[in-house]
């Protein structure tokens, strides 16, 4: 049973390791001139190949029928988020910086949480001390990633990454026009709020079509289907760009289709069902943390103390916002009464011994009791 309860934190917090050893990944990729279009659609091409023998086997029986309503869904879902959101992302990034896009991105928690409360996604009253705390708690990590981003302070000098500097650092950081800044704005914002409609879209779809391996297998094929036509048009007449090579570009797009594509859209399937979208990608903020973490260890990259105060702040508002998911769950199992009696014929069985009435052969009878109560009929040597 502990697993079971934890099972949503460790699903969520594994998707946001997969975000930042993307996020180091194709960053080396990009700068390596991968193109973003094709990055896309072989991302989804390898995603579609290993979920779909997980999904043709383990729900060959429980597969709910797909319908005209539910495939209209998995074409917008397969749109949204491998699509729009991945290509626009990367795209704004060339035109801004990475650490823009990486600040931007954490707008995502924000954005979910209106759309999922515009939808009655998740309750939200404001006269309960516990909706103010997830209100608050998802402010907080956006206003943490932002610390992080913006604050810088003194130098924490760390042992793993003393004698390095950042000069290489200041060396990849290019200018940018104001044109180019304002062009990848928009392809950044727009390509967020794809990512938080994706979301909301998955929840929804998944309670007409609660298959997750398959729905995840079906939206990442229904990308890869989409992403070809938007990569036809956008490299038409360059056929060099669908070549693949053995460089950290093939790495980036194995790694981004098996890690964040398949299992990611799998395991948010799982965590959606039990905890609604908001919880997902409140904790987007914490890839932030994770590549500090780990870009510290990994590219000897300095600590400041900008970082540490963020994420010292992203955690807080974490804790807020489980703080009030969990009293909501908690209240939703309060008002479900184990006393009363649901509808159905209930089995009461009845010890019976010795009586005024005499033996019986059988030691124990049954009383069936109809949904109207209106008859009552005895079994078993009544």
């Amino acid at each position: 049973m502990m697993f079971e309860k934890l099972k949503p934190y460790l699903y969520v917090i594994f998707l946001q390791f997969g975000n930042a050893g993307l996020v180091i990944i194709a960053k080396a990729a990009l700068n390596h001139g991968m193109n973003h279009y094709t990055f896309a659609t072989y991302r989804n091409l390898i995603a579609t190949l290993v979920i779909t023998p997980f999904a043709l086997f383990f729900e060959r029986k429980g597969r709910p029928k797909l319908t005209i309503s539910v495939f209209l869904k998995i074409m917008l879902l397969g749109f949204l988020e491998p699509v729009v959101d991945q290509n626009l992302y990367y795209a704004g990034m060339k035109y801004t910086t990475a650490t823009f896009a990486a600040a931007m991105g954490n707008i995502i928690p924000a954005m979910t949480f209106l759309m999922a409360w515009i939808c009655r996604l998740e309750k939200v009253n404001i006269k309960k001390i516990h909706s103010i705390g997830k209100i608050v708690g998802t402010l907080v990590t956006v206003g943490g990633a932002m610390i992080m981003t913006v604050v810088a302070g003194p130098t924490i000098g760390l042992p793993w990454t003393k004698g390095t500097t950042t000069t290489n650092h200041n060396q990849s950081t290019v200018s940018v026009s104001p044109e180019d800044n304002i062009k990848g704005s928009i392809m950044i914002i727009i390509g967020c709020l794809s990512w938080s409609c994706f979301y909301i879209v998955q929840a929804i779809t998944l309670r007409s079509y609660p298959a997750e391996l398959s729905l995840t297998a079906l939206i990442c094929a229904a990308g890869t289907l989409e992403g070809s036509i938007v990569t036809v048009i956008a490299e038409r007449g360059d056929n060099a760009a669908w070549r693949l090579h053995w460089d950290a570009g093939l790495v980036t797009m194995v790694y981004g289709g098996v890690i964040c594509s398949g299992l990611g859209y799998y395991l948010s399937g799982i965590i959606m069902k039990e905890k609604g979208p908001v919880f997902v990608t409140a904790f987007n903020p914490l890839t932030m943390v994770i590549v500090a973490i780990l870009g510290s260890f990994v590219l000897s990259e300095q600590l400041n103390l900008g970082r540490i105060l963020g994420a010292v702040v992203i955690v807080a508002g974490l804790y807020l916002v489980i703080w009030g998911k969990t009293k909501d769950q908690s209240q939703s199992d309060e008002k479900r009464d184990p006393t009363q009696i649901q509808p159905g014929n209930q089995q009461i069985p009845l010890t019976m011994s010795n009586t005024k009435l005499g033996k019986y052969d059988q030691d124990s009878l049954s009383i069936a009791i109809p949904p109207n109560n209106e008859m009552i009929k005895k079994t078993n040597g009544s």
